[in-house]
């Protein structure tokens, strides 16, 4: 069934074969642990027969490797790789190939997850500290948090960061006309539900008795033109305003930062540093503000620690802002960082180094000075001055012959609404370019090349040019060859652990398999080197490809239309809130605004219901995890006419397909609400069950769990939406792209498509599965699930199970009582695991004190055995604290993890062997993975805070810094 007949009649594995772990036999033998004869037998008493989905999918015929590398190269092939001019916060830029090979394309960086157990992700915190450094040098501010979602999103988040601590009482936030459009529109979008009123006007003749708590300028603006925002600093500021600034990262090499005029919160993007513009995204943000606003900084923050031998650490910061701790209080629902992408862009300035940097944006600058120069002697008018790398040309009366001459040429230009051009140059415009260009231009073939010389390249004013020194820590003056970076980056990436270390089994969390195959066009010019505003006609192989992965989204969860657009899973829950929202507003029910959620789900659905205008009312879980369902009716009764949605996680946040999610939907509706399904799970639903069909109204898909984009270490993600029909035309519109349906709902990222480049991953997974091997995928990971708690559970209580006392695609193993028994805590698992050469479970959620086990289907039998053993060793060293055989307090769980510097001192004052910590179990003497740092002390860290690259101690070496 899963192989395909060669032509010498021998069968062929097939992708399906590649990416499920488990073989025939090795799943014959499970089944046989599990008392089932066959897989369809387990999954029939694993899924409720209620909601089963027993017709064909009606996707295409699976495809090979070859196959859908042919296909991806035949719909690259169909965008055209213009030479982009548009702008708009996006620019070609170059990726040197050291970092292309070493990061973007290496799996030791893009399989790893986020750094919740940072003493297995020093690497990872140390790049994005780089990051945070490389940001508040830039930008003159003394803190930045280690990545957003887009510039856009950026912004919104800078509003509500300015909302939480402006001394204001007023609900009005001023937004420059000189803004880039989408980021407007999207903070337009986020202010709506929050009855924030957005004022967009001239900043230069801002009505300040209207009573702002916030300014939102843009630096240099959409239009290119760099202002003095000094004056309007010192204003705002006067009238309890706080200042924030969309800045040009590059720009900021040359320009005063905005810290030093008086900016409060600077945001922007990296993407010029390194990072391809794949049509809209994936790209790391950045927002940087005062150290007094640290604790309404939204997103991850990593800050500087001591671990246990008081070495030098890494770590998450200030995580009680963060959404588990805080849910609907939480400074924002943004659970993720565009890790991957922060990484290559603190890379490209280590690579470059401060002087290298400052060299290409001087010569970007002298390019535009130059053009301008040019055009203005060909009779044109060009916007004045100053300016960086953007023109804009007053060429209204010939807009239709150059437009038509750039469309042969293979340019793109941006198109202003009143018929004048913008140009924004960058680092690959070389002088070829700039020449073609001007001939787009000199309809009379007046000028003559090459006479450069003639034109005097202007200086920027001494009132926005930077006097400032940036980027003198020795990290980003040490590594400017290729063999010292590599070597550099090597370092990082050993001291991680990602999947080609081990499996990592993460609840909730779908850490499978990136096939390589998958990976690979998201690096080809075709796919990466399109702007996401370039012109449909350039882009038909992107769209026919964006159509399709909607099209089979739809077919996989029975939804009437799916948006791509949210760049990030909480982005499509608040992307789908908004649809609910805004469907019973369109119905005259303005009041709806009640969500029931209940008290096992993840941290971001409180979170973003309050960011979309909801009410959030808690509903409680039965002993057996489920939603209670006499509180369910109650609280829908009590709040009837008030209620707008419930948020539900299926299978449940507690690893169970429950039995009673079709009256649950029933429930709701019959109380007129909607029922928002969060898609965290569906890689338990794939071919077995239809969300749609079940009674959701919308769902939100993780494309970076279920659908195999890799979760880059913390980031890219994409959270697409599906919907029912009577909520199509509330999906999220753009205003400088058509997308087919109104404009009710305004864009929730920077980019119509999100972050585009990585859809093809999606793609051609499901390319490669087909209908019958997504179905296998999710029926191996269910058994998979089962295997382990099967193992586990004569020693580890398995916390909660379905009707048929089987878990879904994961499993809750219980550690609370040890704590009493041995006074061994769950933390001290999760450290142990590391010597076993493991990344640890989710940790105490949804339940204090628990682990949360989620294999997948793309683990081998063999690995899932040594988790198990590894697991199974522990307890037996638990057991050892618990007949006293070891010390309570000086013991191999309390003092792990343990590194190779703890093994090789002269001094080993330790109850137990240097042999029994490091090599607890035989696979670790065949390879065994060393935890850099011991066990990291986190109130230290967020007592002192520090969240900048560590000063270098005068003669000490770059190196000697590390831990």
């Amino acid at each position: 069934m899963m192989s395909q007949t060669g032509t010498q009649g021998l069968e062929l594995p097939t992708f399906t074969e590649r990416h499920v772990g488990p073989s025939p036999d090795d799943l014959e033998s499970m089944l046989k642990e599990l008392g089932f004869d066959t897989l369809d037998s387990l999954i029939d008493s694993a899924v409720p027969e209620r909601i089963r989905f027993r017709e064909n999918l009606g996707l295409p015929e699976p495809q090979t490797e070859f196959e859908v590398l042919q296909t991806l190269r035949g719909l690259g092939s169909q965008n055209e790789v213009a030479k982009s001019y548009i702008g708009l916060g996006y620019h070609p830029t170059v990726t040197p190939p050291v970092i292309q090979r070493n990061i973007l394309e290496n799996p030791g960086w893009y399989t790893a997850y986020t750094p919740y157990q940072p003493e297995i992700a020093q690497g990872r915190l140390e790049a994005l500290l780089n990051f945070q450094t490389m940001i508040t040098d830039l930008t003159g501010l003394e803190i930045a948090n280690a990545s957003l979602l887009d510039e856009a999103t950026a912004a919104a988040e800078a509003m509500h960061l300015c909302q939480a601590v402006a001394d204001s009482p007023e609900r009005r936030f001023f937004v420059s006309a000189d803004c880039h459009p989408q980021t407007i529109a999207v903070v337009q979008t986020r202010a709506k539900p929050l009855g924030i009123e957005v004022v967009v006007g001239d900043h230069r003749s801002i009505d300040w008795a209207s009573a702002f708590f916030g300014v939102l300028i843009q630096y240099p603006d959409t239009n290119g033109t760099i202002h003095d925002y000094r004056s309007l600093a010192a204003k705002a500021h006067v009238h309890g305003a706080l200042v924030v600034a969309a800045a040009d990262i590059l720009s900021l090499t040359l320009l005063v930062p905005p810290g030093e005029f008086g900016v409060d919160v600077c945001i922007g993007s990296s993407q010029r540093f390194g990072v391809p513009m794949g049509f809209g995204g994936p790209h790391a943000a950045f927002i940087s503000t005062r150290d007094r606003f640290k604790r309404h900084l939204p997103g991850r923050l990593v800050g500087v620690s001591k671990d246990s031998a008081g070495r030098e650490s890494y770590r998450l910061a200030l995580q009680t802002r963060e959404q588990h701790i805080r849910r609907d209080k939480a400074t924002s629902n943004i659970c993720t960082a565009q890790v991957l992408l922060a990484v290559i862009a603190s890379s490209f300035a280590v690579y470059h180094g401060p002087q290298r940097l400052r060299a290409i944006a001087v010569e970007i600058h002298r390019k535009t000075e130059r053009l301008a120069s040019i055009l203005l002697d060909l009779g044109y008018k060009v916007l004045a001055g100053p300016r960086f790398d953007t023109i804009k040309v007053d060429a209204a009366s010939l807009r239709g012959s150059i437009g038509e001459r750039a469309n042969e040429a293979g340019f793109n230009l941006r198109h202003f609404p009143d018929g004048q051009f913008g140009i924004s140059l960058d680092e690959t415009t070389s002088e070829k370019d700039l020449e073609n260009l001007i001939r787009l231009f000199d309809l009379e073939r007046q000028f003559v090349f090459p006479n450069y010389s003639d034109y005097r390249e202007e200086e920027l004013p001494a009132g926005i040019r930077r006097e400032s020194t940036y980027l003198q820590h020795p990290v980003f003056n040490r590594y400017h060859t290729e063999t010292e970076l590599m070597r550099y980056l090597k370092r990082l990436e050993n001291r991680d652990l990602s999947l080609t270390t081990s499996m990592i089994p993460l609840g909730s969390c779908t850490m499978k398999l990136n096939a390589a195959v998958e990976m690979l066009p998201v690096t080809w010019p075709e796919f990466g080197q399109i702007h996401p505003f370039a012109p449909r006609t350039q882009t038909k192989g992107y769209l026919y490809l964006i159509a399709e992965l909607e099209n089979w989204l739809g077919k996989i969860t029975g939804f009437d239309a799916v948006s791509l657009m949210p760049n990030s899973g909480a982005q499509g829950e608040y992307a789908g809130l908004l649809a609910i929202r805004e469907y019973h507003a369109q119905q005259g029910f303005l009041d709806r605004n009640i969500c029931l959620i209940p008290t096992s789900a993840h941290g971001t659905n409180p979170a973003s219901a309050v960011m979309a205008g909801f009410e959030v009312v808690p509903v409680l879980c039965d002993e057996d995890g489920n939603i209670d369902l006499s509180d369910l009716r109650t609280k829908a009764e009590r709040h009837r006419d008030r209620l707008g949605a419930l948020m539900v996680t299926y299978p449940s946040t507690h690893g169970v397909f429950e039995e009673g999610i079709i009256e649950i939907c029933d429930i709701i509706h019959s109380h007129g609400g909607q029922v928002y399904m969060d898609g965290a799970n569906m890689n338990a639903q794939v071919g077995l069950c239809r969300p749609a069909d079940f009674g959701a109204d919308v769902c939100h898909l993780n494309l970076h769990k279920t659908f195999c984009i890799p979760h880059g270490g913390g980031g890219p993600g994409i959270g697409p939406i599906g919907v029912k029909s009577h909520l199509a035309n509330f999906l999220p519109s753009h205003p400088l792209a058509d997308l087919g349906r109104p404009a009710i709902i305004g864009p929730v990222s920077a980019a119509p498509y999100g972050s585009a480049s990585i859809l093809c991953i999606s793609w051609a997974y499901i390319a490669l599965m087909g209908a019958a091997g997504l179905t296998h995928a999710t029926k191996v990971a269910i058994a998979s699930a089962n295997y382990v708690a099967k193992r586990l559970e004569r020693l580890y209580p398995i916390l909660y199970r379905g009707k048929s006392r089987l878990v879904a695609h994961e499993c809750i193993i219980d550690l609370r009582q040890f704590k009493k028994t041995a006074g061994v805590e769950v933390e001290d698992v999760a450290k142990r695991l590391m010597d076993y050469g493991f990344h640890a479970p989710t940790m105490s959620w949804p339940v204090p004190g628990t682990m949360m086990i989620e294999p997948t289907e793309s683990e081998s039998k063999a690995e899932l055995d040594r988790f198990c053993d590894a697991m199974i060793s522990i307890y037996g060293e638990i057991r050892a604290i618990e007949t006293g055989e070891a010390d309570r307090q000086d013991n191999m769980l309390k003092r792990a993890p343990h590194t190779a510097q703890d093994l090789l001192a002269e001094s080993w004052d330790r109850s137990y062997s240097r042999e029994s910590a490091a090599f607890p179990a035989p696979w670790t003497r065949q390879y065994k993975y060393w935890p850099p740092v011991g066990r990291i002390d986190n109130v230290y860290g967020d007592r002192n805070l520090f969240c900048t690259c560590v000063p270098v101690e005068a003669g000490e070496a770059p190196d000697q810094r590390n831990p």
